[in-house]
Parts: structure tokens; sequence; C-alpha cells
């Protein structure tokens, strides 16, 4: 393994976290959440886990991200603050 790109997606995976825990808006949050899920992809692969990795792909960034999409576009975006 290439210790340098572990630590690279390891401090972009903090920073995901950080800012989708940080952010206002839920739809920025979901796409960030996705993010998040796309880089535990490449972890996963970059340990020979490619059954995981294309899990997480399937369901962690792509099918989570649309329902969460789904159910935002549904909702009322607007607050009364």
């Amino acid at each position: 393994m290439i210790w340098e790109l572990d630590f690279a997606l390891l401090l972009f995976m903090i920073v995901c976290a950080i800012a989708a825990i940080t952010v206002k808006d839920l739809l920025h949050a979901t796409i960030i959440l996705a993010a998040y899920s796309l880089i535990m992809t490449v972890l996963w692969a970059e340990m020979n886990a490619v059954d995981v990795a294309f899990t997480e792909a399937t369901v962690g960034a792509g099918i989570t991200t649309v329902l969460f999409i789904a159910a935002i576009a549904r909702t009322k975006r607007s607050s009364s603050d």
C-alpha cells in the first residue's frame, strides 16, 4: 500500500465527516456524504476487498444518495429562521 495515498484519503475523509455535520443545507450534506462513501470505496479496493468496495459504491454512494436527494426534493427547503 502507498502510505501517502492512505494518509491523503484519511485526511479527506476527516474533512468530509466534519463538513457533513457542520453544513446547514441538507443537499450539500448529502453530496458530502456521497464523497465520503466514494473515498471509502477507494480504501476498500486498495485493501483488496473488492466485494466490499463494490457494495459500498452501489449502496453507499449510489442508492443511499439517490434516496436522500429524493427525500430532500419532496420536503420544503425554506426555513422560518
